[in-house]
């Protein structure tokens, strides 16, 4: 089904740059403004000067962070600061962390895909999205025709066939060994034939699930349509008809998907006051102190810090209490069941009076200490903790051909970018 090859990326000359510790960066959506400037100023050559330049005072379509992302790739690659490979390659990455107390390691093929439309299910979605974010990446991939950060894609790998092959080929001699804090990495560019032959062999009857990087996907998917438009032959083999991708097996212990709360602010007190009020006609109400127990699931699979002083309220739907019934759209029973499509439509919408997409009443955080600390603080009312969705969760709700509500998975740790850069001119 889905079209995988190998590609000639673009890298770092580590005759130019010896420490990739200092010149990968997170992907755009993640890095904080003060985070921003800090890469910045840590490596001239950071690759946060391509994937999320600075905006600066007096900027204009001639002259923005874009054109100078634009300017700054192809000076590097004048200067030899950025290479191309010679021939075309798989890429591998073993990413060592630690979450808790627990050590995980997440296998990663870094392939191209050839890009396909959500509805022939080739490549298929698990979350909405937002268009201003699609706007902001497409302007940067016309102005650089570089896809610099890689999606995560999942698939499926029944007895382990591809990541075995994928051990084999990595036991030792690394093209990158390096660690950022506490995480460690180790990157391969592969390309015998037996081993690209044979991963592509397994990999094509199966569809690829995106697991992070739907924005990004979406954006591939106009920018392909931009070039085709000024090139109405380039159906073929052209690069910008692919995206790269990051891919990882269902099955891989290193996948950790966290959930992501929710804030709420300035909510007026009466709305707050009813809202107490109206919980208990639709979720059974257990209340219990705060502490630990707020961030556990056994107060409740839905909890909400701070409406109570010292209180953590846990929430269950009541019998004959169904989703599906509170939504102006039709999704499918496994959207339904979701805990998250619960807070969404019925605490959020409903009750809260809150659009999606509320950026004024609504932030987002993957951790549920500091959502607690900020309700502490008085930056916010009030958080919504959820559980962790499990990957096969995600796979359920995108076979049922539906996607989850905005902002309902964080996949840690995110794929650093900058370890390989996909060029979109030419052909593959």
């Amino acid at each position: 089904m889905a079209e995988i090859s190998e590609f000639r990326g673009v890298r770092y000359n580590p005759a130019r740059v010896q420490y990739m510790q200092n010149v990968i960066c997170p992907p755009y959506d993640v890095i904080s403004a003060q985070e921003q400037q800090s890469l910045y100023e840590k490596n001239k050559y950071n690759m946060v000067r391509l994937e999320l330049g600075l905006e600066q005072e007096g900027d204009n379509e001639r002259s923005n962070r874009y054109i100078r992302a634009r300017d700054e790739f192809n000076l590097w690659l004048k200067e030899n600061v950025l290479i191309q490979d010679q021939v075309p390659n798989y890429y591998v990455h073993e990413h060592s962390f630690e979450i808790g107390e627990a050590k995980k390691k997440r296998l990663e093929l870094f392939a191209c895909v050839r890009l396909e439309p959500w509805e022939n299910k080739i490549v298929v979605p698990h979350e909405f999205t937002m268009a201003k974010a699609k706007a902001d990446r497409l302007d940067l991939m016309k102005a650089c025709s570089a896809d610099f950060s890689p999606i995560l894609g999942l698939y499926e790998d029944p007895g382990g066939k591809i990541n075995q092959l994928i051990v084999n080929r990595v036991k030792a001699n690394p093209t990158y060994n390096f660690q950022t804090g506490m995480d460690y990495h180790r990157f391969w560019a592969v390309n015998e034939p037996e081993f690209v032959q044979r991963v592509s062999h397994f990999l094509i009857p199966k569809p690829i699930y995106i697991a992070d990087g739907h924005h990004r996907y979406e954006t591939a998917l106009a920018y392909r349509d931009y070039r085709r438009e000024l090139d109405p032959n380039g159906g073929g083999n052209e690069a910008f008809n692919y995206v790269m991708m990051a891919l990882v097996s269902f099955s891989d212990p290193g996948i950790v998907i966290l959930p992501i709360h929710r804030l709420v602010r300035a909510i007026p007190a009466e709305t707050i006051a009813k809202f107490k009020k109206e919980l208990h006609d639709y979720f059974e109400v257990r209340e219990s102190s705060a502490g630990s127990m707020s961030l556990s699931a056994s107060a409740g699979s839905i909890r909400i810090y701070g409406l109570e002083q010292g209180q953590v309220l846990g929430l269950s739907l009541l019998p004959g209490i169904k989703v599906n019934d509170f939504l102006k759209q039709k999704h499918s029973e496994a959207y339904g069941r979701l805990d998250v499509s619960a807070v969404q439509h019925i605490i959020c919408e409903k009750l809260l009076g809150l659009p999606p997409g509320d950026s004024e009443n609504l932030a987002y955080t993957p951790s549920g200490e500091t959502a607690c600390r900020m309700v502490d603080s008085g930056q916010f009312q009030c958080a919504v903790l959820l559980d962790p969705i499990p990957a096969r969760t995600i796979k359920t709700v995108a076979d049922s051909n539906d996607r989850m509500p905005r902002k309902s998975t964080f996949f840690y740790p995110k794929l650093p970018t900058g370890l390989v850069i996909f060029r979109t001119d030419g052909e593959i």
